[in-house]
């Protein structure tokens, strides 16, 4: 049985966002062909943006940490193992300001750890999550998705490849504030039923 990690960072609730619904269409998929799901809301969770302290207690031996370092650490800890036991990634996200939400961002200096989830070696940066899927579900009220102005889903598979996760598909509902929202919407959740099949 494969493990899933649904990861969501929109604002909105599950029945007004729209990148949660197409996330969701493909976490089903998946659950239903015998995966077993383990999800982390961004947005309820108000992770931690990394300071300085919190910055060298990640990078801090976990034996060698003192009892504040591990309190600063623990959020990471937990982010990064969920990552390690998914053999699958969901991560559903809207595109706010050509860019990334900010807690999704959070996530991500959280979860990148030297020598955990990637390391330096004499030719670059290695990643050490390979062997995983990752799903994108993406929803943009005005931005293209993939354009030169998107910022979001760019960086988010960038980001992902930097990791080890190299293998990322994407179903993107864009331009849903414009004429015929309801129809790309539409078509999104189509295509995001048939991406996990």
């Amino acid at each position: 049985m494969s493990n899933i990690l649904y990861i969501t960072a929109s604002i909105r609730s599950e029945s007004e966002s729209v990148s949660r619904g197409l996330g969701q269409r493909i976490v089903d998929s998946l659950v239903a062909q015998g995966g077993q799901l383990t999800t982390r809301d961004l947005a309820e969770n108000d992770l931690p943006y990394v300071s300085a302290e919190r910055f060298a207690a990640n990078l801090a031996p976990a034996a060698e940490r003192t009892p504040e370092q591990a309190d600063l650490a623990a959020i990471a800890d937990t982010l990064i193992a969920e990552l390690q036991a998914a053999d699958t990634i969901v991560i559903a996200s809207p595109v706010y300001n050509f860019g990334p939400p900010a807690v999704l961002k959070a996530w991500a200096d959280l979860v990148a750890r030297a020598g955990t989830t990637f390391r330096y070696t004499a030719n670059g940066p290695e990643g050490l999550l390979k062997g995983k899927k990752a799903y994108l579900a993406v929803a943009s009220g005005g931005t293209p998705v993939g354009s030169e102005m998107d910022f979001m889903s760019r960086w988010l598979t960038f980001f992902l490849g930097f990791l080890g996760i190299s293998d990322v598909e994407m179903v993107a509902a864009d331009g849903i504030m414009g004429a015929n929202g309801e129809a790309k919407i539409a078509a999104a959740q189509e295509a995001a039923v048939k991406l996990a099949a």
